[in-house]
């Protein structure tokens, strides 16, 4: 098998795994090099992962002909450049969520993947979580009937510091944005319109940057479907994930507050063990997004997350954004499915 020979740009703890997933655990995959701005971090992480290549220059990647790939987990307002300078270097794109901050800047990204003809798939891993994959082939069986409602949860207990969310982009952005993205898949449907709420309900810091630890947002799909997604920063009791879809014959829940199958029955009661945080969760769909990159570059097809899934989910998240900001319904006129 051709090796897919690759460059990991940005270490942080999500840049890590994927460069330790590259290395270690992806048949048909090599690691190549790593790259971050911090002085002597690339060099770590090379001696851990046992590589040669290492640097601070992103352009380090771009100009390696060696290089076949890039996996781009740095800073959002980074993406942009990152992904039309690799495109313009010939290099495939692994780009982390969101595919850029603004709507301009992803068709600008999506045109220059198309001019020089490479594949580009975004980091959406909930596509490729065994329950929501799972959920999906269920659905396309027509196990559930006809899609008519979509329910998504996700509620952290993990307020990110004010240095993470001035540049977040916001809770729809930051969070709600993987929501919207499984939405769109599950129910194979544009969302047409958006209203969302939004509330301070614990870290009044958030406020200075005209952010919100809890939200809400109602959907409306092309197809006639409904649905809502709730998000939140201060749940105190752990890591919650689920969703439901519930169709014209049946309904899907997806996903379990469960880290262990098993439960402790005492005269005290019982007890079973709830997922701390999204480590926990999503370990095995990090790898498994990663898996389906590198097989589509050795295969020659298409990934299951594109440019355009990409844009149709941050251009969801930005109306969700202006509709908090106005207390107004928001439309949405792009198609994409």
């Amino acid at each position: 098998m051709t090796q897919i020979r690759c460059a990991v740009l940005g270490l942080g703890r999500l840049g890590y795994w994927h460069a330790e997933n590259l290395a270690t655990k992806i048949r048909g995959a090599q690691l190549l090099s790593v790259i971050d701005p911090m002085e002597g971090r690339a060099e770590q992480v090379a001696r851990e992962l046992g590589i040669d290549g290492y640097s601070t220059n992103p352009d380090d990647a771009f100009n390696n002909p060696d290089i076949d790939a890039v996996v781009i987990v740095t800073p959002t307002s980074t993406h942009a450049e990152m992904i039309k300078k690799a495109a313009a270097s010939g290099k495939h794109i692994f780009v982390e969520k969101p595919i850029t901050q603004t709507l301009a800047e992803a068709d600008e990204v999506i045109e220059a993947i198309r001019k020089n003809n490479i594949v580009c798939q975004v980091g959406f891993m909930r596509r490729f979580d065994p329950a929501y994959y799972e959920a999906k082939k269920r659905i396309e069986k027509g196990d559930i009937g006809q899609p008519i409602y979509f329910k998504g949860l996700s509620r952290d207990g993990n307020v990110p510091p004010a240095s993470f969310i001035k540049h977040s982009g916001g809770i729809y952005l930051d969070v709600a944005i993987h929501d919207y993205d499984i939405a769109r898949y599950l129910m194979n449907a544009d969302v047409v319109s958006v209203q969302a709420t939004g509330n301070v309900l614990q870290h009044s810091f958030l406020s200075e940057y005209g952010d919100v630890d809890q939200a809400l947002t109602t959907l409306q799909f092309s197809n006639g479907a409904a649905g809502d997604v709730e998000t939140m920063r201060i749940a105190p009791y752990g890591y919650d994930i689920r969703g439901e879809i519930v169709g014209t014959e049946g309904v899907l829940t997806i996903g379990s507050m469960r880290q262990h199958n098993i439960q402790l029955y005492t005269f005290a009661g019982s007890t079973y063990d709830i997922i701390p945080d999204f480590p926990s969760k999503f370990k095995d769909a990090y790898l498994l997004e990663m898996v389906h990159f590198i097989e589509s570059l050795t295969n020659g097809t298409k990934p299951d997350c594109t440019a355009e899934d990409g844009k149709a989910a941050l251009e969801i998240a930005i109306a969700a954004t202006d509709s908090f900001k106005t207390g107004k319904l928001v439309q949405i006129n792009t198609v994409h499915v």
